[in-house]
């Protein structure tokens, strides 16, 4: 059991592995490759002004976070960064084009939603029955205009990608929309009144509806109007009739 148990350890002793002794070049290798950086990239140092690898970002090596300054000059470190043109061609345009009147009065593209709350409620039928034809025609372009004006903000605020101002904007224009109905209710009443009275008119012999000669002719019935006897009536001064001799 004792020579048995002693060959077991001398049989692992020669199993297990060992680390050989690396020979006098490979020490100095392995000592370089210890010492080298973990990036593989070069440093971006200060390069003359005609490198090829010159380095044209103002920020390299700031952090986004933090914006902590560089800790090394850059090749761009001491280049101004550069500035916008201020020179913007003339073009005379005509103030009062109709063109305009697709936009806000202020000039503004979009509204802020403060702005869209700002308007009053919509006209009610019985309001608008009193008005004439021009004011219902000049009301109803109004209201076209205005909703034009809806569209090309909700455009912009699409193309834009501002995300704001939808919900006060679809309000605005269900407003406009409801004083339009409101228009075509009216319109469409005064309508029905006008054939209703376009069918009476035919059937009347005094109306004339075909456009030549008098549209009107009262026709005079003799046996309708008769003359009334008017008798004097006596007044308060008058003196009193005499009485008849007997």
């Amino acid at each position: 059991m004792a020579t048995s148990t002693a060959s077991r350890a001398c049989l692992g002793r020669l199993l297990r592995p060992q680390a050989l002794p690396l020979p006098q070049a490979a020490w100095g290798q392995a000592s370089i490759a210890s010492a080298a950086p973990f990036s593989t990239t070069a440093a971006q140092w200060k390069r003359i002004k005609h490198s090829k690898t010159r380095d044209n970002n103002r920020h390299r090596g700031v952090s986004p976070l933090r914006r902590t300054g560089l800790r090394e000059p850059v090749s761009v470190s001491d280049e101004p960064l550069p500035q916008p043109s201020t020179r913007l061609p003339k073009i005379k345009v005509d103030p009062n084009h109709g063109l305009y009147a697709f936009f806000a009065e202020d000039g503004k593209l979009v509204r802020s939603p403060k702005e869209d709350r700002e308007y009053g409620r919509a006209w009610t039928v019985e309001e608008l029955r009193r008005k004439s034809w021009d004011d219902l025609h000049n009301l109803w372009w109004v209201c076209c205009r205005e909703r034009n004006r809806i569209s090309t903000m909700d455009r912009e605020r699409e193309r834009l990608k501002l995300g704001f101002g939808a919900a006060e904007s679809s309000n605005r224009d269900a407003t406009v929309k409801r004083t339009m109905k409101a228009i075509k209710h009216v319109l469409t009443e005064r309508f029905y009144l006008w054939e209703d009275a376009h069918d009476l008119a035919s059937n009347d012999p005094e109306i004339n509806l075909s456009g030549k000669g008098e549209a009107y002719t009262p026709m005079e019935d003799n046996g309708v109007f008769e003359q009334e006897e008017i008798e004097p009536t006596p007044t308060s001064d008058a003196t009193p009739p005499k009485p008849a001799p007997a």
